[in-house]
């Protein structure tokens, strides 16, 4: 996937510091809804690995941080132009997640879209 970064870190301020960077490189526009409207997606990894140094024994556990932006109803938020794209791919990706949730969820599916 293109637009990813990996960084290692020690310490929770280093966590903090990478997950506000990512934060600030995140599409935001003002509609007549929010002045600050998200237009993007962001998805943070946190690996957390331990080492039993005496055993050489390793656990590791994922944390998924995900912030969606928002479904947008046109109508309301007065959308025009580049704003107007950009609800219908939020929208579009909104709608395909929900599928890939469903299918997750029923145990008859065979197929995740």
């Amino acid at each position: 996937m293109d637009n990813l970064t990996l960084k290692y870190v020690d310490t929770e301020d280093e966590l903090f510091k990478w997950v506000e960077f990512g934060n600030g490189n995140r599409k935001i526009g003002c509609t007549n809804m929010n002045a600050v409207s998200s237009r993007s997606h962001s998805i943070v990894q946190v690996i957390i690995g331990q080492e039993n140094t005496e055993t050489g024994t390793k656990i590791e556990g994922k944390l998924f941080m995900v912030d969606l932006a928002g479904s947008e109803r046109v109508g309301k938020t007065g959308a025009t132009g580049m704003r107007l794209d950009e609800a219908k791919f939020i929208n579009k990706s909104l709608s395909a997640l929900g599928s890939v949730i469903k299918s997750l969820t029923e145990s008859t599916k065979t197929h995740v879209p």
